[in-house]
């Protein structure tokens, strides 16, 4: 009997010694699946079951059981029941990681919406788009080339290509359709962007300014302007890691406030010397948004009354961080259709049907390469000028988020695809072969 008292007491000792040690990743992993949770099943609709199966099927994720409450609207996953983490769905500023109780019920701020019934035929409306056939186009072999983008190994979701402002070819994966609303991971990132260029088309703000980071002004990072940042060419450090605890898993994670991490980093290099890619700078550039503002209203409308409503997009749901700021570098959900909208509106340089929304120059400004980005990298875009896809022209640029999921806009071709996914794919193959379709 003392041997087995003994056995057990070591067993406890070693269980113990483990969480432990591997608290941080728990955490993060409980984190992420209870995070995931919450928005697929409030957001975009989908089951309990479904989420399980499709998105939080893969390793070490899958680890963590997930409990909805729906009458709460709170999301809970626990590893091994060593670690239990929540996520409670908040209307209008979608899911978010709790760190206490006071969380749950918390009083918070939403943004208003205009989303008037548009029934004009899409995309400057959500009506059905008029019947058009191209002669430009071989649509038997474009169906042949949709149909190996959706091939099991590719995990695709959805896919859309738009030539002239027209669908020309439109394909979902079991479970979704149209209507579906979809993560866009850190295409989220183009979104910012974007912003930026409404308000400085606007007069109300210009990148090239310094940026307003009241903790910089007594050190060498008062050189840094909104344009590094919006480059991600600042130098300053950051781990964009998310095999392991890194300073992006921490901030998507654990933080309360999402844009502070990047603002407290030191340089690890020289303003426009030293891209690296950070997700922490994106947040930071969201919190610089909500100083142009006078009250944290007006901030969370912007985004919204001055640009996404105001072209269409009105599935589009920006999640928010626990200080109500929006989660710039990863979570925006909307409908395939709606993310075609936001290729159009860069493939008009900005105008919107009739009304101008940004400058073409600032199309102009997101293309352009960053220094040391081997000219991959704009502003909060990817480019291709060193030819990353070898078989696609050069001027092809696009909003790009994890697993593949990618905005191409091809101005020379007058074209918008948009591709959703749970992995990685062979892009220039498939962006080859819908360009080979058109003569």
């Amino acid at each position: 009997m003392k041997i087995f008292k003994r056995i057990l007491l070591l067993f406890a000792v070693v269980i113990t010694i483990l969480v432990v040690y591997n608290y941080s990743k728990l955490n993060i992993l409980a984190g992420y699946s209870a995070k995931n949770t919450a928005s697929a099943v409030f957001i975009a609709e989908r089951t309990l079951a479904f989420t399980d199966r499709t998105d939080n099927n893969f390793s070490p994720v899958n680890l963590a059981s997930n409990a909805i409450d729906l009458e709460k609207k709170r999301a809970t996953s626990s590893v091994f029941g060593l670690l239990t983490r929540k996520a409670v769905f908040r209307e209008g500023l979608g899911s978010v990681l709790t760190l206490n109780e006071k969380d749950e019920t918390a009083k918070y701020i939403v943004p208003k919406r205009v989303t008037m019934s548009n029934t004009a035929p899409y995309p400057y409306g959500n009506g059905v788009q008029k019947d058009t056939l191209f002669s430009t186009i071989n649509y038997q072999k474009l169906n042949i080339v949709m149909d190996s983008v959706f091939e099991k190994k590719n995990k695709t979701r959805a896919v859309i290509v738009l030539y002239k402002d027209q669908i020309i070819s439109e394909k979902y994966a079991e479970g979704f359709h149209n209507k579906s609303k979809i993560l866009g991971w850190s295409m989220t990132k183009s979104i910012l962007s974007t912003v930026f260029g409404v308000l400085q088309y606007q007069g109300k703000i210009n990148v090239q300014d310094k940026a307003p980071i009241a903790s910089w002004q007594k050190d060498a990072r008062k050189e840094i302007t909104i344009h590094n940042l919006l480059q991600m060419n600042s130098g300053l450090a950051w781990d964009e890691n998310y095999d392991e605890i890194s300073d992006a898993t921490k901030m998507l994670f654990l933080e309360r406030d999402m844009t502070k991490m990047q603002e407290n980093k030191p340089f690890v290099g020289a303003p426009n010397e030293t891209w690296n890619y950070s997700s922490g700078t994106t947040n930071l550039l969201s919190g610089i948004l909500r100083g142009q503002f006078k009250t944290h209203q007006a901030y969370l409308d912007f985004w919204y009354a001055d640009f996404i409503d105001k072209i269409g997009m009105h599935s589009m749901v920006l999640e928010a961080d626990l200080s109500g700021n929006y989660v710039a570098s990863s979570y925006s959900w909307a409908t395939a259709r709606d993310w075609g909208k936001f290729g159009l509106l860069y493939l008009h340089n900005g105008n919107w049907n009739g009304t101008q929304l940004f400058a073409k120059d600032w199309v102009d400004y997101i293309t352009t390469p960053t220094p040391t980005s081997n000219g991959t990298y704009g502003a909060q875009f990817w480019l291709n000028t060193k030819n990353l896809f070898k078989d696609v022209p050069k001027n092809i640029y696009f909003a790009d988020g994890y697993q593949g999921q990618r905005v191409y806009v091809l101005p020379s071709q007058e074209m918008v695809i948009v591709r959703f996914g749970l992995s990685n794919f062979d892009e220039n193959e498939f962006l080859k072969g819908v360009l080979e379709s058109v003569k």
